[in-house]
Formats: structure tokens, C-alpha cells, sequence
């Protein structure tokens, strides 16, 4: 059994394996900014239905959740130096990686967008009209009245998106990327100890899943902290209804 698996190995080989750690956090990072600089203005184009634009957007969003994410990294590493040789650009000088971003930043930008879509609907329109009544242009009202509440009602799915994400860039050794994985597969070619950098990849997956998961917590935690103390108080509806009809009947004993 021991020449099958050796958690001596599992330690051996973790040090190196964390040594490619930066690349794949890198992945996440990018794709997460792209993800949500382009899946807002996607969200933004679909909730305020400008023509054109809205529909490719919506066609944008379904090919991307109706794919599996290593089609779409075939897709764009083989796809966009064919398209741009096309039109004489030359990206045979790109780093592999540059196609990873491309990827996984398209792919979180369709998931984000429907998650910041659907919180931007969630808000009630009687705020939106209360908000034009104000006199606030269009751009206020989404930074100062919709924009807070959007990032309170996405946060928990933006969480599960990033998590995902994370366990995604396990792909991108596919195309020669030496990420977490990549190092692991490496490192079982060159020892024959495949299984052992694989158990380590996977507690270090693990590892920081369970970080996400408790960072993304306490901020969710603290945003509802904040809004219930910012919430100003307001009477029961019953205790409103009371108070209305005392107020009724002082009146009239005053008119008497």
C-alpha cells in the first residue's frame, strides 16, 4: 500500500505544487474584475433594454451557461488567433496565458451578469421613480440608490461564482498553463507518484474554498449588521393604524 500512496510523498510535493499557487489566484483575480466590469455593463445594457446591444448580450449569456468552460477555452485559444490573422494581427507572441484570461474572464462576466441583473431587478421601481422624481440623472440613481442594494443581494451568489472559479482554473493546464494542477500532473510525470501531487492540489482547492466561503460570510454578515443598524425605526402597521385613530378622535372631541 505504501508504494501505491505515501502521505510522506503528499508533503514532499506540496511545497512545489503551492509554489504555483500565484498563477492560478492570478486567473481568479483577472477573470473576477473582468467579470464584473463587463458583466455589469451586460446587465446594465439588459435591464435597460437598449436595442441591439441587448439582444447579443442575451445570446453572449446563453452560449456562455449553455457551454462547458473548456469548449470555450478550445474555442478562444484556437478561434481568436485564426479571427485576428484574418484581419493581419499576429498574436503568435501572446503568452498562453493571455488566452486563459480572455476565457474565464468571458465566462464569469455571463454568470456575473445575471447574478447583477437579477439584484438590479430585485430593487422595487417605486425607487426608481422616486429617485427621477429627485431630479437624480440616470448614473446617480444606479452609484446612490441601486448600487448598494445590488452589491447586498449579490454578494452571497458572487461568493459561489468566485469559489467556482476558482475550482475552473483547474482546466487551464489543458493548454499548457503550470497552475496548481499543471504542477501536479508535472510532478506525477517526472516521480510516477501521480496520486500523491494530486491529493495535495486538492487539499490546497480545498483549502482555500473554505477561505472564500468564510470571507464571503463575514462580509455578508457585516452588510446586514450595517443595514439593520442604518434602517431607521418604523412602527408596526397595527400600532400605526392605532395612533391614526387616536389622533381622529381628538379631533373630533376638539371640533365638539
Amino acid at each position: 500500500m505504501s508504494s501505491f500512496f505515501s502521505w510522506d510523498l503528499v508533503w514532499e510535493y506540496f511545497p512545489k505544487i503551492l509554489s504555483a499557487l500565484p498563477v492560478t489566484l492570478m486567473i481568479v483575480a483577472i477573470a473576477t474584475l473582468v467579470g464584473l466590469v463587463l458583466g455589469s455593463l451586460i446587465a446594465f445594457m439588459r435591464v435597460e433594454k437598449i436595442p441591439i446591444f441587448s439582444q447579443l448580450a442575451a445570446v453572449f449569456v446563453s452560449f456562455i451557461r449553455g457551454t462547458p468552460i473548456l469548449v470555450q477555452l478550445y474555442v478562444v485559444y484556437y478561434g481568436v488567433p485564426s479571427l485576428l490573422q484574418a484581419i493581419q494581427i499576429d498574436v503568435s507572441s501572446w503568452d498562453k496565458i493571455i488566452f486563459i484570461y480572455i476565457t474565464y474572464g468571458l465566462n464569469t462576466a455571463a454568470f456575473q451578469s445575471e447574478t447583477i441583473r437579477a439584484a438590479i431587478l430585485s430593487v422595487p421601481v417605486t425607487q426608481k421613480e422616486a429617485s427621477i422624481a429627485c431630479g437624480l440623472t440616470n448614473s446617480q440613481m444606479y452609484l446612490r440608490v441601486i448600487l448598494p442594494q445590488v452589491v447586498r443581494v449579490a454578494l452571497p451568489s458572487f461568493g459561489t461564482t468566485t469559489v467556482a472559479l476558482l475550482q475552473d482554473t483547474s482546466l487551464a493546464f489543458t493548454i499548457g498553463i503550470v497552475d496548481v494542477v499543471g504542477k501536479a500532473r508535472a510532478i506525477g510525470a517526472v516521480t510516477f507518484h501521480t496520486l500523491e501531487g494530486y491529493v495535495g492540489a486538492a487539499v490546497l482547492f480545498i483549502t482555500l474554498s473554505v477561505i472564500l466561503e468564510r470571507v464571503f460570510a463575514l462580509l455578508e454578515k457585516r452588510m446586514s449588521f450595517t443595514q439593520a443598524k442604518t434602517t431607521p425605526f418604523r412602527l408596526p402597521r397595527l400600532a400605526i393604524i392605532r395612533k391614526s385613530q387616536k389622533i381622529q378622535k381628538v379631533q373630533k372631541i376638539e371640533i365638539n
